[in-house]
């Protein structure tokens, strides 16, 4: 984590390596078996690496492109921009570009590889269901996300579950090496593969998912702590969460892709075994743990 004076978050950063470890290890464990198979990875890992790398290093603008958000300067969004420099200059950190995205659904993302090439976006539906103080709240969970460079993480966290789909397609089209069969005769290589790489998948995503989880819950704290008000967070947790009820299917729909990175997520009304895939903790979670802030910070902890 870069200097600043968001709370320091050791969970998360060991969280961070052990998710970046253990993808990683899954990754190379995958290339091999497909190697062994005679399955040709250096043109799959050409391209997978060079879109990793156009997605690292354009996450900012890819984002905000996908949210159709734009940029506001100080004079377009004056209180945006005011808000963001006061909580910017209390945590000590460079201030982000700040955008504005036209869609209903409440919410807020914050993006980039680090803080100097980051952006914080809220939405207009955003704007208009939360008072200052709450909005406040918002962004500096928001920017918490920026400090603890999270979001480069889980940007190349959640890219090696699809060089797993990448290299299976590519292996299928390519003709698996010009074997039907393993050198035993057992299952088709194109079997072998499938398995491999929904094995690899299914891992990859419930870690990138259990850190997204416990990165939220991280903002939260370090948000509530920087601002010293969790109850205002609360607030806009339970006022957002509440709204996105009345916010047509269809958009939600639109905007679930997009979750991983939304302040709160956009649900359409799946529950039960979701609650595993999710990725964001509980409602309830999430305001407990606030209330325990709050409790510490009342008697001065």
């Amino acid at each position: 984590m870069a200097h600043t004076r968001f709370a320091p978050d050791r969970g998360l950063t060991s969280r961070m390596v052990v998710t970046m470890f253990l993808l990683g290890l899954l990754y190379v464990v995958f290339v091999s078996v497909l190697v062994a198979l005679g399955v040709r990875t250096i043109l799959v890992l050409l391209i997978a690496g060079g879109t990793l790398l156009v997605q690292y290093f354009m996450s900012d603008r890819i984002a905000l492109f996908a949210m159709h958000g734009r940029e506001v300067t100080a004079q377009q969004a004056p209180e945006l921009h005011g808000m963001v420099d006061r909580l910017c200059a209390m945590a000590d950190m460079p201030r982000p570009r700040v955008a504005i995205a036209d869609s209903d659904v409440p919410n807020a993302f914050a993006t980039g590889r680090n803080q100097k090439h980051s952006v914080v976006c809220v939405t207009t539906g955003l704007l208009r269901r939360l008072d200052r103080a709450e909005l406040e709240g918002v962004l500096a969970h928001e920017l918490s996300h920026v400090a603890h460079r999270d979001v480069a993480v889980m940007t190349i966290a959640s890219f090696l579950g699809i060089v797993a789909g990448l290299m299976t397609r590519f292996a299928l089209y390519s003709g698996l090496g010009g074997r039907d069969r393993d050198d035993r005769g057992g299952l088709p290589i194109g079997l072998i593969i499938m398995l491999v790489s929904a094995v690899v998948y299914a891992i990859s995503f419930l870690l990138t998912r259990a850190l997204s989880r416990y990165r939220e819950l991280a903002a939260d704290r370090a948000g509530a702590l920087l601002t010293q008000r969790p109850s205002l967070l609360a607030s806009a947790l339970v006022k957002i969460s509440g709204e996105m009820a009345r916010i047509p299917t269809r958009d939600l729909r639109e905007a679930e892709p997009f979750n991983a990175f939304f302040f709160a997520p956009a649900l359409s009304g799946r529950a039960g075994l979701a609650s595993l895939f999710a990725t964001h903790p509980p409602l309830d979670r999430r305001l407990a743990q606030l209330a325990e802030i709050s409790a510490r910070l009342g008697q001065g902890v």
